[in-house]
């Protein structure tokens, strides 16, 4: 699989940024994750650890990184790369990931579950990061004994993962249907046929970059083929909306939003001060001007690694010290600064 950030260029009409697909599994006879203390958490950690790494190809490609010896600014970073979760974070006390050097693959150890398996890759392409995933969890089931009932299948900590325990997902970018104040319309058609969608974190984020993720809500009585199947029927009627809700804008306001998008390159070439909001809907906008192939000179690359390196545990990171809201804003605008300079724009 490519990296979603860094992988191989997709074509600039792409639309759907990355797929992604989790898997949610939990031990038998083990307690859920929310009834475990501090040592039991570490003592999971160690039992799901130690099986996974029996295989001797996993100890060469995967790292283990536990949140109680990490430092946090290191921990969030992965998060924001979408490898991790903000509940995993949250019990940093108890819980752990491992995560494979292309940082496509990683396994939450004591999230809501006892195993959050998820695969991540460039694009439209859910079926190849299931293909991994369903790999990686073939190959953990033969050293763990999963909680399984024949009737309600993966058993797991909230009902609504219950069956396949599977969650797949896709993060997506639709300016125009945001801007045509169509996302509320499709928020409601998507929960009517079993799906949801969120912002560009997941659950309670926002999408102030007009990138949202959609996903599968029903994981019972329904297999992972049909899932697959469903996310994929659902994502490409989204695409055809989003690529006519843009045609309509490009008819009736050209200029409006041409302006958009080259005084969005003005502003990311010059601004001293940038906000995390402000920088991520001037990036949307140079996104939208890439996707319509109104800019030829900005590499998909860039803009994806300054989605995640904007952000404040990355950009303190690459500061190497712990900064305020401010130092932030100002470290964001040199950052961004500096990669546009570069653009012919």
């Amino acid at each position: 699989m490519d990296n979603w950030i860094n992988g191989a260029e997709a074509g600039n009409d792409e639309i759907v940024i990355s797929s992604r697909v989790r898997l949610a599994r939990n031990l038998k006879k083990i307690p859920f994750t929310n009834r475990m203390d501090e040592s039991a958490g570490r003592e999971n950690v160690d039992r799901i650890e130690g099986a996974f790494y029996l295989n001797q190809e996993n100890r060469e490609k995967f790292t283990t990184i536990r949140l109680w010896e990490s430092n946090g600014n290191v921990s969030t970073s992965y998060f924001e790369k979408h490898l991790i979760s903000p509940n995993l974070l949250k019990s940093y006390k108890k819980t752990a990931f491992l995560v494979d050097k292309d940082e496509t693959m990683s396994i939450m150890i004591n999230e809501e579950d006892h195993i959050r398996l998820q695969c991540i890759t460039k694009g439209f392409n859910v079926r190849e990061a299931y293909n991994e995933a369903n790999k990686l969890d073939d190959m953990l089931e033969q050293y763990l004994d999963y909680a399984f009932d024949e009737k309600f299948g993966y058993l797991t900590a909230c009902p609504t993962n219950l069956g396949t325990g599977m969650r797949a997902s896709v993060m997506i970018h639709l300016p125009a249907l945001t801007m045509n104040k169509e996302i509320d319309g499709l928020i409601k058609g998507l929960a009517q046929v079993g799906m949801t969608i969120r912002g560009l974190y997941g659950e309670g984020s926002n999408a102030d970059s007009n990138i949202y993720q959609i996903s599968n809500q029903v994981t019972l009585g329904v297999t992972e083929e049909e899932i697959i199947t469903n996310l994929q029927a659902v994502v490409s009627q989204v695409v055809a909306q989003e690529i006519k809700s843009r045609e309509s804008l490009r008819a009736n306001y050209e200029y409006e939003i041409l302006d958009k998008i080259y005084r969005s390159i003005g502003i990311l070439k010059n601004a001293i001060i940038l906000s995390s909001k402000e920088c991520l809907e001037l990036l949307s906008y140079v996104r939208l001007g890439v996707e319509m192939s109104i800019i030829n000179d900005v590499d998909k690359k860039l803009l994806n690694s300054l989605l995640v390196s904007i952000q404040p545990a990355s950009l303190q990171l690459k500061v190497g010290r712990k900064l305020s809201e401010r130092e932030r804003d100002v470290e964001r605008g040199k950052l961004v600064r500096e990669a546009f300079r570069k653009i012919n724009n």
